[in-house]
């Protein structure tokens, strides 16, 4: 089977999902049939290089809202403060080369394409790099390990923009790996950082009883988070983006704290949006204050919403709630991302496999009992609410 044409609104009606590999086409909800793949698509969201891309890059993000440059300049200063370059784009050179570097030692030959939604390299470059070298078939690694509308039904958008771009509508096909927020790759860097975390704090002088964990990830419209993941699993206030954190906070507490019981938190940060639209809390900001009035002592903050130490962590994190716990006079200390850890890159190779050998679900790796995730997205998986339903790949529609 194959797409007729490059229009991704008029499609062969044998197709359940846009865009796919046969394998992935019918929308099976794990894809245990080996694929012959040519290459790694690794996405990203993008950031600026220096202080005139700034703005420019903010009009990408914000395309469509209408948003004026003086509201933008709001939110540019937290890349002005750091010489108008956001982290992330030289962490994705740096886990491209160590996916590279890893595939090479295990002998499989897939190189690593890499494009981001808001930035230079874009998604739409490539896709035509991978034309230019002959690749018709890829599987996509996104940058984001949770289920919402911006960490995963987006990017899947942006999959469909970017074939649409290109007219490679019916030549290339996309799948993209699970989401991979349990998976022990992803998740054991933050075990390790939870442990030096406590380590630090009980260092300082700070009993167990007197220090708190911090679980934070970045906050969503509520509208949004109801509707993260399939609505049949019921995951209720929050939807799946929340009962993942919470899964997976569990599951870290467990493993760095077997002896102890060191209270912890899932909380949220970097909030934008106007007031009247209710996101998801408490920021983190807030619950430090509300915790430090009750008596504790230290924070230890677990970035478990995060791949890497971008931006969102550089400014909201090391910035603002290090700022917080000086106001506070109380100790605080942010552990690691995952990075380029070597468990974290291992495992986006062994995510990649699970589809180049058809791996059956009941083989593959999870800490919770909310995985091993869905390869192709469930129908209606992660709307949002305000934008609608687009087209988008690696699951079925809508």
């Amino acid at each position: 089977m194959s797409i007729a044409n490059g229009d991704l609104d008029e499609l062969d009606p044998s197709y359940r999902v846009l865009g796919a590999t046969d394998a992935a086409a019918s929308g099976a909800e794990h894809v245990e049939v080996a694929v012959a793949y040519d290459a790694i698509l690794l996405a990203s969201f993008g950031g600026p290089e220096g202080q005139d891309d700034v703005i420019p890059f903010l009009r990408n993000v914000t395309r469509g809202r209408g948003i004026p440059d003086e509201r933008l300049e709001e939110v540019a200063h937290h890349y002005r403060a750091f010489g108008g370059v956001s982290p992330i784009n030289q962490q994705n050179r740096e886990l491209k080369a160590a996916l590279e570097a890893e595939l090479a030692r295990r002998g499989i030959d897939l190189p690593v394409l890499w494009g981001n939604r808001n930035w230079d390299p874009y998604l739409k470059d490539a896709i035509a790099e991978a034309k230019e070298r002959g690749f018709e078939k890829l599987i996509a690694i996104g940058t984001s390990a949770y289920s919402s509308y911006s960490s995963c039904r987006q990017y899947r958008e942006d999959y469909a923009i970017a074939l649409q771009a290109t007219g490679l509508g019916g030549e290339i096909q996309i799948d993209k790996v699970r989401q991979f927020f349990d998976h022990p790759g992803f998740v054991q860097p933050f075990i390790e950082g939870l442990e030096q975390g406590l380590r630090a704090a009980a260092d300082a002088g700070f009993a167990a009883e007197d220090t708190h964990v911090l679980f934070s990830t970045h906050s969503i419209p509520s509208a949004d988070a109801a509707k993260s993941g399939p609505d049949f699993r019921g995951f209720g206030e929050g939807g799946a983006y929340r009962a993942q954190h919470l899964a997976v906070a569990e599951v870290v507490m467990a493993a760095a704290t077997p002896a102890s019981d060191i209270p912890w938190s899932l909380v949220y940060q970097s909030r934008s949006g106007p007031p009247s639209q209710p996101w998801l809390e408490p920021d983190i900001n807030d619950a430090m204050r509300d915790l430090a009035a009750s008596g504790t002592k230290a924070f230890v903050i677990v970035p478990l919403g995060f791949v890497s130490d971008h931006m969102e962590v550089k400014w909201d994190l090391d910035t603002e709630a290090m700022e917080t716990a000086s106001e506070l006079d109380l100790f605080a200390t942010r552990v690691p991302t995952p990075g380029i850890h070597p468990a974290y890159v291992a495992g986006l190779v062994d995510l990649v496999l699970e589809r180049v050998n058809g791996v059956p679900a009941a083989d593959r790796p999870h800490l919770t009992a909310l995985g091993p995730w869905y390869d192709v997205c469930r129908p209606g998986c992660c709307e949002n609410a305000r934008l609608g339903f687009k087209p988008a790949l690696a699951g079925i529609a809508p």
